[in-house]
């Protein structure tokens, strides 16, 4: 189980590597929101891994808490952005 979470923890990596890159980088401000909120993602699925391999069950609950704000948070710049663009036109 061990060389699972390895390989997992290396995947979480490469992808929170390809998200940083998309947040930086990014063309537009919504593909910099979309990369937030996948990194975001990542980032509460890596305490659920990491609970898992440490037996705590606190994480989980951090991990539910960091997933509701990460939502709330989608959703106020999501609203954000809707409104700079309705007054560009």
């Amino acid at each position: 189980m061990i060389v699972e979470m390895l390989i997992m923890a290396v995947a979480f990596v490469f992808l929170a590597f390809l998200n940083l890159y998309r947040l930086a980088k990014g063309p537009t401000a919504a593909d910099r929101m979309v990369a937030g909120d996948s990194m975001d993602i990542l980032v509460c699925c890596a305490m659920v891994l990491y609970a898992l391999y440490s037996g705590r069950g606190i994480y989980l609950d951090i991990a539910i808490i960091c997933a509701l704000l990460g939502i709330v948070d989608t959703m106020l710049v999501g609203r954000y952005l809707e409104k700079k663009r309705w007054l560009d036109k």
